[in-house]
């Protein structure tokens, strides 16, 4: 079978280490022919990140907080690699305060950090594509989002809110950038052991309420999820426009 990502350059913003959703996202998508450059927040996330990925021109700084550092992040990736075919979106952050207890003692500077760093991002990476005109036609753009955005899932809190608006992001941004060829969606993954899940209250328990919710009664791999990211960043996907893609083994469903 050919790989479906032949050729093609595809940015992954997000890899914290091996066990983040965005490196197997990362691995997935280069194990179908796909060039990946990673963008890194910080110079002690890039040690990490320089862990895992050797070639060094493909390591990019933007912090997704500040407008001027994801300008020249994709500067800098327009001058190295010319145009890209995707970008995967797995950045998200709350204060770990936030995230736990009643929703009640969210505080407003918690919350609007939370709505920043998870949803807006989202759109101010968006724009800072189109006004470099760096993405390809077709070309794909896939976040992250999990089921407390639906449901008031235990601790979630001020992240489950943030995950809504990403939600109701992608599908105007696929309004958008439709036009231009570019479709946008988002993966809803399971609960998994990632340094983000760790930062939530009692997330022991919340990951094996979704272990025993799914409908094998094993949890879902990075793997997994990192193969329906190569499906949705592939021209096999270019139906599929402002969707939200459930790779949770069927726990949505209970």
């Amino acid at each position: 079978m050919a790989e479906i990502l032949t050729d093609k350059k595809i940015i992954v913003m997000g890899v914290a280490n091996k066990h983040s959703i965005a490196w197997g996202c990362a691995q997935a998508m280069a194990a179908q022919g796909a060039t990946i450059i990673y963008t890194y927040q910080n110079e002690r996330l890039k040690r990490s990140v320089s862990r895992l990925v050797k070639a060094t021109d493909n390591l990019v700084e933007c912090d997704v907080a500040d407008d001027n550092s994801i300008q020249d992040a994709f500067s800098t990736i327009h001058q190295r690699f010319g145009t890209v075919d995707g970008i995967v979106h797995a950045v998200a952050y709350a204060k770990k305060d936030e995230l736990g207890g009643s929703i009640l003692n969210a505080s407003r500077d918690g919350y609007a950090l939370a709505q920043d760093i998870s949803s807006y991002s989202l759109i101010a990476v968006a724009k800072a594509a189109s006004q470099f005109k760096l993405l390809t036609n077709p070309a794909s753009i896939v976040t992250l989002t999990y089921f407390g955005s639906e449901r008031a899932i235990p601790n979630y809190n001020v992240m489950g809110i943030a995950k809504a608006a990403l939600e109701a992001s992608v599908r105007y941004l696929a309004r958008d950038l439709g036009p231009a060829g570019v479709r946008v969606n988002a993966i809803s993954a399971g609960a998994i052991k990632t340094l983000a899940v760790t930062g939530i209250k009692g997330h022991g328990e919340l990951l094996k309420m979704s272990e025993d919710r799914t409908a094998d009664g094993n949890s879902v791999t990075v793997e997994q999820i990192g193969n329906t990211c190569a499906f949705l960043m592939s021209d096999l996907s270019t139906g599929a426009v402002g969707d939200i893609i459930y790779v949770d083994k069927g726990v949505h469903l209970i």
